[in-house]
């Protein structure tokens, strides 16, 4: 298993083919987010587009599993519980390939969370910065009827998502700490 974790700018700064021989097996995560004007700047493919983890998965030339970037740190490191437990947070995860995402729902469960399959990674927009189960801190039960309530066409939710990702990274920008409160505003359990 890779993860990349790093900023959308600098996924183009990685050698070109750096994946090129990487055996067929081994899952690659995407844990990124774009934020264009608190961090990665303008990317023009990315404002085309507008769906993160496609965009990454055309960089780097092989197929990513997307998960974990819908979550604070803090909640990582602090709210994960044993399966069963009620309310417990649940990840969104994307991707194509069936056997690499029961990869990353073994993971995501044995650190605490319970998975969710949003479809392929041109699906990925349903997690991103923006949507209603971005950093929500949600149960299993919330994130598919939020899931079922975005539908499957991003040209439906594409101004909905950019607009509050937008809104919110002027928040982060001014008021970092009122950003985090918005977040535990959304948060229907914690």
């Amino acid at each position: 298993m890779i993860v990349v974790t790093i900023p959308q700018k600098s996924i183009t700064d990685l050698p070109k083919n750096i994946f090129k021989d990487l055996p067929e097996d081994v899952v690659v995560i995407d844990t990124g987010n774009y934020y264009p004007t608190l961090r990665d700047g303008i990317i023009p493919a990315l404002i085309q587009s507008g769906i993160d983890s496609l965009w990454v998965q055309e960089q780097l030339g092989v197929p990513v599993v997307k998960v974990f970037n819908s979550i604070v740190v803090e909640s990582l490191e602090s709210l994960g519980q044993p399966k069963g437990a009620q309310n417990r947070i649940a990840l969104a995860v994307s991707g194509a390939n069936d056997a690499a995402k029961e990869v990353v729902f073994t993971l995501v469960n044995d650190v605490g969370f319970d998975p969710f399959d949003v479809g392929t990674i041109a699906q990925s927009w349903k997690q991103q910065p923006g949507s209603t189960i971005y950093c929500g801190d949600i149960n299993l039960e919330e994130l598919k009827k939020r899931v079922h309530a975005m539908g499957t066409a991003w040209t439906d939710m594409h101004d909905v998502i950019i607009g509050k990702r937008n809104s919110d990274e002027v928040l982060m920008k001014t008021d970092y700490p009122a950003y985090l409160e918005s977040l535990q505003d959304e948060r229907l359990f914690l």
